[in-house]
Order: structure tokens, then C-alpha cells, then sequence
């Protein structure tokens, strides 16, 4: 009988009160490996009051205190990094290393995060007026939630987590379905580091628990990552309901190869950044942009090694791309693969029928790759989110900008050139929040903040950084004078402070 996942609230772990279930698979085998417990309103209800209790006691918790909890975090985290790339590697599928690092950009932001008593600092000017004085000061919304994906169990949460937390918020995660175990292991971490009960919870869900902390009147901010049609209902419901919301949508990533790049050092950033997890990555690379005569010495590069992907169970070290999450979308991945070759794209390799000779049952698929793939075609129009590369021709580079910039999506893009001006002309004009100069993946470090343009980010605020920081707090601006002598009767007129 497979063991039960359950939730953790109030600085404990429970069944809650949804009597529904939900299958967690490993995706290398196919098999079930738990059951998870569906939160229902009740569940969020629980949580979200234990949130408000601990909330007025850990936002008068000073800085430097959170901050001491979030360094002890911190080496929790690195202590305990092989367990928690496993648990991501048993539920995702993504390989071993690769998840290793998925928990080191992780721990990044927490790192960030300690330095709360700096970033939370205000402003002060003395005498802006005669005997006044002016300062600003950032403080906790109070109870937040944050709502994650299922390609970055561990990172997407640290994201927004430990930010709330060193701002002086209480937080309550509710990850994906389909890799929920790690969730319960930074609950477990935060705990030892010495977080007070109530302050970071976890209920499991589907749109019935989303709904129900979307709506719910004391949760203050809501923080998503995923599709971009749930990005914009998620944004519409809670800002509808009086919540601060940002939410990172879907993706069509495009990166630009120039004549002149080094074209070895391009395709293997290429293999890297299309067919790593899977293509199961929001910054993903899913179309080659082919500036003039470079396509054919590009395809001609790319055919071999997409064909010699090893493909496995990630916890094997030979590995370099594992299953898909789940069968069905599995399914849907190789549908697009039909789609592509019946728009009329040239298929150059077919991964649809890869079988897995140790795991015929795992979810898996082979890397796919087409040429001649033109706009109007659905599979460059939309986010497949699965190792399938396309290959754009363009005769230059003001087709290729064009390109990028209509696009539905502006989520990220990369540009592979040893020209500066090239270089410098599109990071200036490209319509994209994260921009790479031969760097495939330009998801920004920890202490730069980031997320999309367009259609790939609804609300104001961008993730992580100083903008996680403005996020989570509220500014209060406080003008002070201390009256001395006696009054000389009211002011009738706006003060100028002059």
C-alpha cells in the first residue's frame, strides 16, 4: 500500500479534511509511489488562521532575527541537498545533477533573503520642513500564499518563500500535485531553523484549494508561476478579490544564432537548454531563430546529438534527459510532434517512439527536431513544454528581432553572436524580460530581480531581489514634527514644508 502525503499545518503534519486522493507517480517507472491528500476549504481555512495568529508575533520578530533563522535555513538546506534532489528526481523525473542544481539556485535566494536588516531598510531625511522630519518604513502584508509549479518543486518555492518570510509575512505554499514531497521537506527544515508554527504551511490541492486562497479574505498577496492561461486567471480572480498578485506565465523561447557565433559552443547550448529536463523548463529553449547561410551547418550539428541523447531514469549517471512528468502529457508532448510534421515542418528526428528498454513503463519520450517550422504553425505558436526543438529560418537580423517580438510570449531569449553590436542592438530592442548574450538560459541570480514580458507575466512585480522585497511589504511614508513653544492658531492651507 502506497504511503499518504499529507499536509502540513500549524507546524504539523495532517490528513486534513478533503477525503479526496491523488496518485503521485514515478515518472521512470510509471508506477505509483503515493497518494497525496486534496486540501478542500476547510484545509485552507485551518491554515490560513494559523497564519494569522503567528503572523503579529514574527512581524515584531526583528529582522536580524528572521535573518538568523534563514541562515540556519540555509545550511539545512545544503546539509540536506541530496535528499531533496532525490525526492525531486524520484517525483519529476529530471536528473539527478540536474536537480542538485535546481536545489542550489534555490538556496540562492534564501541566501539573498538573510540579508533582511539591509533590504528592509527605510528612508530618512531630517528637516524637510522646519522641525520635521520625513521617513519611509517597509512592512509585512501579513498572511501570502504562493502557488508552484511542477518542474521546480524546490526552486519556484524559494522564490517566493523565503523572501515573505525575511519581510515578515506568514506564508503558505501550495505546490504541485505532481511532486509534492519536497514541499514537506523545506516545511520540515524551516521548522529545525527554529520558524515559529503557522509561519510557512503547505495544503495540497487542486483548483478547489487554489480557489479557496484566491478568495479568501485574509490572504493579502498571492505569488504563481505556470501557464500562462491560469497565470491570467490566477491574476484576474485574486486581484478581483482585493489580493496583490504576480504570476509568471507560459513561455515560447527563442534564441537567435547569428553567422558569425561559434556554432560548437551554440549547439551544445542549444542541446542543453531545449532537451535538459526534458524541455520541461519555463526558460527553455524551444525555438532556434537561423539568421541567413548558419541553418544548414546548425542542423547539420544538431541531427547527431539529438539522436545520441541518452535518455533514462535520471538517478542513473549517464543519464542526460528523463521521462516527462506524467503519461499524459507525454501524450500531449507527441501530439505536437503529429501537429508539426501535418503543418507541413520538416521532422528531422522523431523522438515519439523511444521506449525505455530497463523501464518500458516510464514515461518517456525522445528529442524531437524540426526545420522549416514558419509562424503560423502551432508548434511555434505554442508552449509544447517538452524536448521538441524548431528551427526558424530568417534571412537576417531584423527578420529575427521582428520574430521574437511578436510573439505572444516575452519571456526570455538569447542571442549567439561574437558581435558586440548585434549584440548590444538586441538586448536593447528585443521585447523580452530576461535577455542572454551566449548564455541559453539568462535566468538571473538571486540578487537581480526578474520575470517575463506580455503574455508570460501578469501583475507589476517581477521575482525574487529588490522587487520580491517591495512585493511583499506595504511602504508607509511618515511625516513627524514634535511641536515646540506655543501654537499660533490652524493652517488653512496645504503644507509646502518650505
Amino acid at each position: 500500500m502506497s504511503s499518504l502525503i499529507q499536509h502540513y499545518i500549524n507546524g504539523s503534519l495532517t490528513e486534513g479534511h478533503g477525503s479526496k486522493r491523488g496518485d503521485v507517480f514515478n515518472p521512470a517507472t510509471g508506477k505509483v509511489s503515493a497518494q497525496l491528500a486534496l486540501g478542500d476549504t476547510k484545509d485552507v481555512d485551518d491554515a490560513v488562521a494559523a497564519a494569522k495568529a503567528a503572523f503579529p508575533g514574527w512581524a515584531q520578530t526583528t529582522p536580524l532575527a528572521r535573518a538568523r533563522v534563514l541562515f540556519r535555513f540555509r545550511d539545512l538546506i545544503e546539509k540536506h541537498a541530496r535528499d531533496l534532489a532525490a525526492v525531486i528526481t524520484a517525483e519529476h523525473g529530471k536528473v539527478l545533477s540536474d536537480a542538485l542544481s535546481e536545489v542550489t539556485r534555490g538556496m540562492e535566494v534564501v541566501e539573498f533573503a538573510t540579508g533582511a536588516p539591509e533590504l528592509l531598510k527605510g528612508e530618512f531625511t531630517e528637516q524637510v520642513g522646519r522641525g520635521i522630519d520625513a521617513w519611509s518604513m517597509r512592512q509585512p502584508l501579513g498572511v501570502v500564499a504562493g502557488i508552484t509549479p511542477f518542474n521546480f518543486p524546490v526552486m519556484v518555492p524559494l522564490w517566493m518563500a523565503p523572501m515573505a518570510l525575511a519581510c515578515g509575512n506568514c506564508f503558505i505554499l501550495k505546490p504541485s500535485e505532481r511532486d509534492p514531497s519536497a514541499s514537506l521537506i523545506l516545511a520540515d527544515l524551516l521548522k529545525q531553523a527554529g520558524l515559529p508554527d503557522g509561519v510557512f504551511q503547505v495544503v495540497h490541492g487542486d483548483k478547489l484549494v487554489v480557489d479557496a486562497l484566491l478568495k479568501h479574505p485574509d490572504v493579502q498577496a498571492i505569488s504563481f508561476v505556470g501557464s500562462t492561461p491560469i497565470a491570467r486567471y490566477i491574476h484576474e480572480t485574486g486581484v478581483a478579490h482585493g489580493k496583490r498578485v504576480q504570476a509568471l506565465g507560459g513561455a515560447k523561447n527563442h534564441a537567435v544564432i547569428m553567422p558569425d557565433c561559434d556554432l560548437d559552443k551554440t549547439v551544445d547550448a542549444l542541446m542543453g537548454a531545449a532537451y535538459g529536463s526534458a524541455g520541461e523548463r519555463c526558460m527553455a529553449i524551444s525555438v532556434a531563430v537561423a539568421v541567413g547561410p548558419v541553418a544548414d551547418a546548425l542542423i547539420e550539428k544538431l541531427i547527431p546529438k539529438v539522436e545520441a541523447l541518452k535518455i533514462g531514469n535520471g538517478t542513473e549517471d549517464t543519464t542526460e534527459m528523463g521521462p516527462l512528468v506524467t503519461g499524459i502529457h507525454r501524450e500531449k508532448v507527441a501530439s505536437y510532434v503529429t501537429i508539426g510534421a501535418e503543418e507541413g515542418a520538416t521532422l528531422l528526428v522523431d523522438g515519439r517512439d523511444f521506449k525505455s528498454a530497463q523501464n518500458p513503463g516510464g514515461f518517456f519520450i525522445g528529442g524531437s527536431l524540426f526545420d522549416h517550422v514558419t509562424p503560423e504553425m502551432r508548434i511555434y505558436r505554442e508552449e509544447i513544454f517538452g524536448p521538441v526543438l524548431a528551427v526558424v529560418r530568417v534571412p537576417d537580423f531584423e527578420a529575427a528581432l521582428k520574430l521574437v517580438n511578436e510573439h505572444e510570449f516575452g519571456n526570455g531569449t538569447a542571442i549567439f553572436t561574437r558581435d558586440g553590436d548585434s549584440a548590444r542592438a538586441f538586448t536593447h530592442r528585443v521585447q523580452a524580460g530576461m535577455v542572454g548574450v551566449n548564455v541559453p538560459i539568462p535566468v538571473p541570480m538571486a540578487f537581480h530581480s526578474f520575470g517575463g514580458w506580455k503574455a508570460s507575466l501578469f501583475g507589476d512585480h517581477h521575482m525574487h531581489g529588490a522587487e520580491g522585497v517591495r512585493f511583499f511589504t506595504k511602504y508607509k511614508a511618515v511625516t513627524s514634527r514634535w511641536p515646540t513653544g506655543i501654537r499660533q492658531g490652524a493652517d488653512f492651507v496645504m503644507p509646502t514644508l518650505g
